[in-house]
C-alpha cells in the first residue's frame, strides 16, 4: 500500500516533492536537533489522490489516526482532552513555495469543554478564550467557507463597544462573548453547529487544506509563477505552541539576510502575544529582532544561533517562522527565502566571496526575469517630489499611478491601460489579482514579512508596507494624510519600494543604475548591486553556448544593442525603414504605371537603403547583420481610404485608390507578402540586395569588416528560395565587378511557415542559415491572429487553465517547439554547415531560451533591452541541464 503519512523524524529536506517544502524542512530541522514541536506530514500524493477521486484515498484516515496516537503519546496529552488538551495546527505546504495562497487552521482540538481544560492547565482564562475564538474564525472561513467579513465585523464591533483598538485589549469576558457570537455566525450561515468532536475538526481541516489547492487565488498564483497544477499540497499536523499566551510569548518571521536588499545581517518581525497568522496578516505593526533582544534576550540569542546554523546548512538565505511560548523558543518553519531581484544578485555575489558557493551556483540562483526587473526605471533623482508618508521598503523599484482601493478596480483600470497603485490597510490572498496588475502596492500595516511584501517581491511589484501614519478608508475610497489632506481614488501617487517613501502626485522615472551600467554607462562608484550584476553576466558569457543577437532596425538601436552585449543583429526589418516621409517612395513604386516609373522609385529607395545599411553595418562592424527583405503586405504602406481625401494630386489619388482596391486581401497575413513580393514586383529584391552589397563596399573601403546576411522571409518551398538566391547572387557578382571589391555574405531564410519546417531538408540545400520566426510560426501553427486573440478569448483561455501561458510569450514546446526541432534536424541532415537561430521575441524569454539551447540552436535574437536577460538565461540553460 502507498504510505501517505510520515513523522517529522522520518524525512529530510530532499523529500520536498512528497512532503512539501514545509514538511521536508520541518523534518530537516528535526534531524538537526532544533526545537521543533513534534508532528507528522500527509504527503502530496494523498492530496493528488483526493482531488482526482473526490474523496480521501483508502487507508489515509487510519494512517492519520495512528500517527496522531503517536503524537499524543509523545506529548502526554490527548487531542481535545477536556482536562489538558493537546491542540494541533493544520497547515498546507506545497513542494514550491506559495506564501499565503492555501489554508491554515490553528488550535484544532478546542471545544466548549476543552477550552475550560486549557484555561485550568495554563492558569490563563484569557489565553484559552483567545485561542478558541481564533479557531472558530479560521474554521468558519477555511473549512466551512464563510465570508471573513462576518467575523471581522463582529470583532471590530466588540472593540468599538469596549472603546479599544487592539485585539489584545479585550479581556477574557469579552472573548467569551465573542466566542458565543462566532458560534451563532457559524450556525446561522453554514447551517450546522461548530463540531465539538476534535477528530472531526481534524478530518474536516485536512480536507479543507487539500481543497485549497484549487482555490481561485492559488490557481492564479501558480499560473503567474509557472507552478504545475498537478503537484498537490502536503499537509503538516503539528503540536501547537502558543505565542498568544501573554507578554512573555509571541510569534515572528525572520530572514538570515534582508530579503528586500540582500544586505548582510538578520532581519525580521516579532509580535508579542500573537500567533503566527497575526504577523503575516499585518493586523498590528511588529517590532524588529533588535527589539526582541531587549524583550527576551535569551530567546533572541538562541534564535540568532539557529539562524546562522540554518544558513550555513542550506547555503542560502533562509526564511524562518518561530514562536516563543512563555519564554521557550520553537521553530515552526524554515525554507530558502523568497527575495527581490536586487537581493538575489547581491546574496549570490556575497556568497561567492564568502566561499559558500561558486560562480556556477551563483548563476543558478539568479534568473533572467530578475535581471529584467533590475533594468526597470527608477525615480528621476532630479525631479522635485513631496513626501507625504514613509513606511517599510518591502520590494524595491519605483512606481507611479492612480490610487485604487480594491483589487477589482485595479484589475478593471489596468485592463484599460491605466497605471494604478493598489492601496490597502493590509492585503490578503484575495487581493492577488489586483496586485498582479498594479504598478505598486501600498499598505498601512505590516512589514517586510507581511503578505503584501512577500507576494509583491515574488511578483516583482514595487511595495511599501506599514505606512501607519496613513489613515486608509477602504469603504470611503480615500486616504487621509498626517496633515489631514485627503487623497481620493484615481488621484496620482508615487511610491519608492527601496526607501519606503510615499510621494504625492506623479514623479517621473528614469533608467535604473543597472541598465546604465549594462549599457556601458557610468554607475555609482562601488555600487554592490552593479558589481554583482556585472560579475554574474560576465561569468554567463564565459559559460553560455548560445550566441545572443539583437532585433534592431536602425544604427541607433544597433549601437545600443552592442553596448548591452549583442553579438550581431539577428533581425533587421527593412520595412521599418519605409515609415514616415519615406512611405511615399513605396507608394510611388506601388502605383508606378510603367517600367520607367518603377525604376525611378527603386533608384530613390536604393539610395536611402544604402545609407541605412552602411550605418548599421558600421555600428555592428565585425559582427553578423541579418537583413530581412521587405516582408509585410504592400497595402500596409498605402494610406487608408479615408485619408485619400487629403491627397492634392487627383491623378495620384486615383492611382492610390485603384491600388488599394487591387491589393485589398481578406487575410493579408496569408496573402501577398514576404518572398512573394519578389516575384510580383520586378526589381524589388535586386534593389535591396544591391543596397546591402554597396553598403558593404563602402564599409570595406573605410577599413571596416561588414558581415551582411540576407534573409528571405516567408519561404514555403525550396523553389522560392532557389530562385531568389540566384537573383541575389547575380547582384553580388555585379556589384563586385563594378567596384572591384567582393563583399562576403550569407543567404538564408526565415522559417515561419509550418511547411518550411517540415520540408527543411529541401530548403536547406539553398540556405546558409535558417532563422526561425517564432511569432508567425506560432500564429500559423495555432491558427491564432495575435492582434485579435490577445484582445478576445486568450485571456479567458489563461484564466480557465486551458493554456498555462500565452504561446506568444513562451514557446509552445509541444507544438511550435516541435516544428522548430524538426526544422533544425531536417535542415542539418541536408546541410551540416547550416547556421540556425531564432529571431522572434521568444528569443528573449527565459523559458524559451532554455529550450532553444536544449535543441541546439546557434543563437537567439531579441529586442535590445532583453539582451542581458538572454545572455544570463543562455548560461543558466547550460548549468541547469541535467
Amino acid at each position: 500500500m502507498t504510505r501517505y503519512v510520515h513523522d517529522f523524524a522520518d524525512g529530510d529536506m530532499t523529500q520536498r516533492d512528497r512532503l512539501g517544502g514545509k514538511g521536508a524542512n520541518l523534518a530537516e530541522m528535526t534531524k538537526l536537533g532544533l526545537p521543533v514541536p513534534p508532528g507528522f506530514t500527509i504527503t502530496t500524493d494523498a492530496c493528488v489522490a483526493y482531488l482526482d477521486r473526490g474523496h480521501e484515498p483508502d487507508g489515509l484516515a487510519e494512517e492519520v489516526g495512528d500517527h496522531l496516537s503517536s503524537l499524543e503519546a509523545a506529548m502526554g496529552r490527548r487531542l481535545g482532552d477536556p482536562r489538558d488538551p493537546l491542540l494541533v495546527s493544520v497547515r498546507s505546504g506545497a513542494s514550491q513555495s506559495m506564501p499565503g495562497m492555501m489554508e491554515t487552521v490553528l488550535n484544532v482540538g478546542l471545544n466548549d469543554r476543552s477550552v475550560a481544560g486549557l484555561a485550568r492547565a495554563s492558569g490563563d482564562e484569557r489565553f484559552a478564550a483567545d485561542s478558541y475564538r481564533r479557531l472558530l474564525h479560521m474554521f468558519g472561513t477555511t473549512v466551512l467557507g464563510l465570508v471573513d467579513s462576518a467575523f471581522v465585523e463582529a470583532l471590530d464591533g466588540l472593540k468599538h463597544e469596549r472603546g479599544v483598538t487592539e485585539d489584545i485589549q479585550l479581556d477574557a469576558a469579552d472573548l467569551r462573548q465573542l466566542i458565543d457570537t462566532y458560534q451563532r455566525i457559524i450556525s446561522a450561515k453554514s447551517g450546522r453547529d461548530f463540531p465539538q468532536d476534535p477528530r472531526e475538526q481534524l478530518a474536516l481541516s485536512l480536507r479543507a487544506v487539500f481543497d485549497s489547492w484549487n482555490t481561485e487565488r492559488a490557481i492564479l498564483y501558480r499560473r503567474q509563477e509557472g507552478i504545475p497544477d498537478d503537484l498537490g499540497t502536503a499537509v503538516t499536523v503539528q503540536a501547537m505552541v502558543f505565542g498568544n499566551r501573554g507578554p512573555s510569548s509571541g510569534s515572528g518571521v525572520a530572514f538570515t539576510r534582508d530579503p528586500a536588499t540582500g544586505r548582510r545581517g538578520a532581519y525580521g518581525d516579532y509580535l508579542q502575544n500573537a500567533q503566527g497568522e497575526d504577523v503575516v496578516a499585518g493586523i498590528r505593526n511588529t517590532v524588529s529582532l533588535a527589539d526582541l533582544a531587549h524583550i527576551d534576550p535569551a530567546s533572541h540569542d538562541e534564535l540568532m544561533g539557529i539562524m546562522e546554523r540554518l544558513e550555513k546548512h542550506y547555503r542560502d538565505l533562509c526564511d524562518i517562522e518561530f514562536t516563543i511560548d512563555d519564554g521557550k523558543l520553537w521553530m515552526l518553519q524554515t525554507r530558502v527565502g523568497k527575495r527581490t531581484a536586487e537581493a538575489a544578485f547581491r546574496i549570490a555575489d556575497q556568497m561567492v566571496d564568502e566561499g559558500v558557493i561558486d560562480l556556477d551556483e551563483a548563476l543558478r540562483r539568479v534568473t533572467g526575469s530578475q535581471l529584467a526587473q533590475l533594468m526597470f526605471p527608477q525615480f528621476d533623482a532630479s525631479s522635485p517630489r513631496q513626501r507625504i508618508a514613509r513606511g517599510v521598503g518591502a520590494s524595491p523599484g519605483a512606481a507611479s499611478g492612480e490610487v485604487v482601493f480594491d483589487s477589482a478596480t485595479a484589475t478593471k483600470l489596468a485592463a484599460e491601460g491605466r497605471a494604478v497603485i493598489l492601496v490597502r490597510r493590509e492585503t490578503t490572498p484575495d487581493d492577488l489579482p489586483g496586485m498582479s496588475v498594479a504598478r505598486g502596492v501600498l499598505t498601512s500595516r505590516g512589514g517586510k514579512t507581511s503578505h503584501a511584501a512577500v507576494v509583491a517581491r515574488g511578483m516583482g511589484r514595487v511595495c511599501v508596507c506599514g505606512a501607519d501614519e496613513l489613515d486608509i478608508d477602504i469603504t470611503g475610497r480615500r486616504m487621509t494624510l498626517p496633515d489631514g489632506t485627503i487623497v481620493r481614488e484615481h488621484e496620482p501617487l508615487s511610491i519608492d519600494g527601496t526607501t519606503g517613501e510615499v510621494f504625492s502626485g506623479h514623479v517621473p522615472v528614469t533608467d535604473s543604475v543597472v541598465m546604465r551600467a549594462l549599457g556601458g554607462g557610468r554607475a555609482e562608484s562601488g555600487d554592490e548591486l552593479v558589481g554583482a550584476v556585472r560579475r554574474l553576466t560576465a561569468h554567463a558569457d564565459a559559460v553560455r553556448r548560445l550566441s545572443v543577437r539583437a532585433n534592431a532596425d536602425t544604427a541607433e538601436d544597433a549601437t545600443n544593442a552592442r553596448r548591452l552585449g549583442a553579438e550581431g543583429i539577428g533581425l533587421c526589418r527593412t520595412e521599418h525603414m519605409f515609415l514616415g516621409p519615406r512611405r511615399r517612395l513605396i507608394e510611388d513604386l506601388i502605383v508606378a504605371e510603367d517600367a520607367d516609373g518603377q525604376r525611378a522609385a527603386l533608384d530613390a529607395l536604393l539610395s536611402l537603403q544604402r545609407e541605412d545599411f552602411t550605418a548599421i553595418l558600421a555600428a555592428m562592424d565585425g559582427l553578423p547583420v541579418t537583413i530581412r527583405l521587405i516582408d509585410p503586405p504592400l497595402h500596409e504602406f498605402l494610406p487608408e481610404a479615408d485619408d485619400l481625401a487629403e491627397e492634392p494630386d487627383p491623378r495620384r489619388k486615383q492611382r492610390l485608390s485603384a491600388a488599394l482596391d487591387r491589393l485589398r486581401e481578406q487575410n493579408p497575413m496569408l496573402g501577398l507578402r514576404g518572398v512573394r513580393l519578389g516575384f510580383t514586383i520586378p526589381g524589388l529584391v535586386r534593389m535591396q540586395a544591391r543596397a546591402v552589397f554597396e553598403a558593404g563596399v563602402e564599409r570595406l573601403r573605410a577599413g571596416g569588416d561588414p558581415r551582411p546576411e540576407i534573409m528571405v522571409p516567408l519561404v514555403s518551398t525550396a523553389a522560392e528560395l532557389r530562385v531568389i538566391r540566384e537573383e541575389i547572387e547575380t547582384v553580388a557578382e555585379d556589384v563586385a565587378s563594378e567596384h572591384g571589391i567582393a563583399v562576403g555574405y550569407r543567404i538564408g531564410t526565415m522559417i515561419e511557415v509550418p511547411r518550411a519546417a517540415l520540408t527543411a531538408e529541401d530548403i536547406a540545400r539553398f540556405a546558409d542559415f535558417f532563422s526561425f520566426g517564432t511569432n508567425d510560426l506560432t500564429q500559423l501553427t495555432w491558427g491564432f491572429s495575435r492582434d485579435d486573440v490577445e484582445a478576445s478569448f486568450l485571456p479567458t483561455y489563461l484564466d480557465r487553465g486551458i493554456l498555462p501561458i500565452s504561446p506568444f510569450e513562451t514557446i509552445d514546446v509541444e507544438g511550435v517547439g516541435a516544428l522548430v526541432r524538426a526544422g533544425l534536424e531536417r535542415g542539418r541532415s541536408a546541410n551540416a554547415a547550416l547556421h540556425l537561430g531564432v529571431c522572434g521575441e521568444h528569443g528573449g524569454d527565459p523559458a524559451s531560451v532554455r529550450f532553444f539551447d536544449e535543441i541546439g540552436l546557434d543563437y537567439v535574437s531579441c529586442s535590445p533591452y532583453r539582451i542581458p536577460v538572454a545572455r544570463l538565461e543562455a548560461a543558466r540553460a547550460v548549468l541547469m541541464d541535467p
